[in-house]
């Protein structure tokens, strides 16, 4: 039987990796496990009722957040410039995986692959990876999402869902992008 999930404990673990030659590898283990128990995990960072991005841990070094796709959500192509492993608990994250191409004078990206997570999977990103995300699904999807770094301080890149060309990442127009859709979830009972 598995260990009851404690956040405490499970950025204690990440942290612990840091160090290491490889801590990707290391992280993906601890993700795997948070996420092969989605009620434990739950009981201790909340049952979702709507999509957004919830810190559960910032550093410089390390940030954890917990990822909530509301329905038929969709993110643009963008990247983080930092590992990243990402757990699904519950729901499907759909991403698809972008590569550079040179356009004349610009750069633009160009679809490389695609890779569907649903519940008790997760996978880790390069710090290179370029991807957009979507929740397929009539539900709300949700995920634990590990980065070697600090997420919300990272100068990163976004890019424009037509013209795939590249733009400074906004993360206010992302973070509107998650109540927009909250704006589609069926009111709650009274």
């Amino acid at each position: 039987m598995s260990q009851a999930f404690e956040l405490e404990s499970f950025v204690a673990e990440c942290r612990s990796a840091l160090p290491d030659r490889a801590p990707q590898r290391n992280v993906h283990e601890s993700v795997a496990r948070a996420i092969s128990d989605p009620a434990s995990l739950l009981r201790e960072i909340g049952e979702p009722a709507r999509g957004g991005i919830y810190e559960l841990h910032r550093a410089e070094d390390l940030t954890v957040i917990h990822v909530v796709w509301a329905p038929r959500m969709t993110l643009m192509p963008h990247d983080h410039r930092m590992w990243a492993v990402i757990g699904v608990y519950g729901g499907r994250e759909d991403n698809i995986f972008w590569r550079r191409i040179e356009d004349g004078p610009t750069e633009q990206i160009e679809a490389a692959g695609a890779r569907s997570l649903g519940a008790g999977e997760s996978t880790p990103l390069g710090s290179e990876i370029i991807h957009s995300v979507t929740n397929p699904t009539s539900q709300l999807t949700g995920a634990i999402h590990v980065y070697g770094g600090d997420f919300f301080d990272t100068t990163r890149s976004e890019w424009d869902p037509i013209t795939l060309r590249e733009m400074p990442y906004d993360i206010a127009k992302n973070l509107r992008l998650f109540e927009e859709a909250n704006a589609t979830l069926p009111a709650s009972p009274s």
